[in-house]
């Protein structure tokens, strides 16, 4: 059912809620504002000859709750800009509260400094964006939860895992044993795993570097004759999850699927995903940008009602704790 927002709910005493979307997250923006039964506010962007990207709001935002919804997916710097734009352009508008809905944060990854003379990424990306003059974030599956204190503004950080939970209990598939990639992923999985009544296995994976592929060295736990669930937050290339696909099948698992919140893809990477064992790979929406169609294993599921959750419980001051009980 929708999340019909009245005029009683969206006036007084915050100010009228307004939902823009991004050129980033434009299909997922529309699937929220139908979730909470209204129309996407107006506005421009434009991108000119020269690469400078130009917004425009279309709308009066004057005391209004806004909320805009960029992800920083690719073409990453120029959504990432898009968004500080946007922040900009309402608080000047005279925005009462501004809310930077951000469905995929690039640059989670960067998180630490983990080798001599290099940029905590993220944590410049938190400057910038409370530089601009968000008030709130509202994200979803950070690579690196401890992101959330880079900032100085409050951050209300969604899992995309009840959504995910919810596709595989209804799949009933017998046998089923959860995989993670790595014990970094541990907690997370340790969860999924309780949710869908299932044990846990893990994977032993090394990275080279600033290398996209990791190498499974070995899996602990059995997955001999079980059927398996590899989850993770996001993919890029496809390469861990196939890597550890290969690696059940090695040790005699029967079907292999995956599930991520975030299906980033590269180039190249569909054809991969089509010729490994992974059965069926489920991600979610908050990702607008494809550089291919995806594989035909691939399935995408919606997180637009999680949002639309989560702003108007923002917007009427109410905790968003509930959304966390799966």
């Amino acid at each position: 059912m929708p999340l019909i927002c009245s005029s009683t709910d969206r006036v007084d005493p915050y100010g009228e809620l307004k939902v823009f979307a991004g050129s980033a997250s434009g299909s997922l923006g529309r699937a929220i504002c139908e979730r909470l039964g209204t129309d996407v506010a107006q506005a421009e962007t434009r991108t000119f000859s020269e690469g400078c990207v130009f917004v425009r709001v279309l709308e009066n935002v004057r005391g209004r709750d806004v909320y805009v919804i960029q992800g920083t997916e690719y073409p990453v710097n120029d959504n990432f800009m898009e968004l500080l734009f946007w922040i900009d352009a309402f608080k000047r508008a005279s925005a009462t509260q501004v809310t930077a809905v951000i469905p995929f944060f690039s640059y989670a990854k960067g998180d630490k400094k983990d080798e001599p003379r290099v940029s905590i990424r993220a944590r410049v990306c938190a400057d910038c964006i409370e530089a601009a003059g968000a008030d709130r974030v509202l994200t979803m599956d950070l690579h690196s939860p401890q992101i959330q204190g880079f900032f100085r503004i409050p951050v209300d950080h969604l899992y995309a895992m009840p959504v995910l939970v919810d596709y595989f209990r209804k799949k009933e598939i017998p046998d089923l044993v959860v995989a993670s990639p790595d014990v970094g992923f541990g907690k997370q999985a340790y969860k999924f795993a309780e949710m869908i009544h299932a044990p846990v296995v893990f994977g032993n994976k090394v990275r080279r570097g600033h290398d996209e592929k990791a190498e499974m060295l070995d899996i602990v736990g059995e997955v001999k004759d079980r059927n398996v669930l590899i989850v993770d937050d996001f993919t890029i290339s496809g390469g861990t999850l196939i890597e550890m696909a290969v690696a059940c099948k090695e040790r005699g698992a029967k079907d292999v699927y995956a599930c991520v919140s975030h299906g980033v893809f590269s180039k190249g990477s569909a054809a991969k995903l089509a010729a490994s064992p992974i059965k069926e790979l489920v991600m979610t929406d908050t990702i607008g940008y494809r550089f291919e169609p995806l594989a035909p294993c691939c399935k995408v599921v919606s997180v637009a009602g999680l949002f639309a959750d989560a702003i108007m419980s923002i917007h009427r001051r109410e905790s968003v704790s509930r959304l966390f009980n799966y």
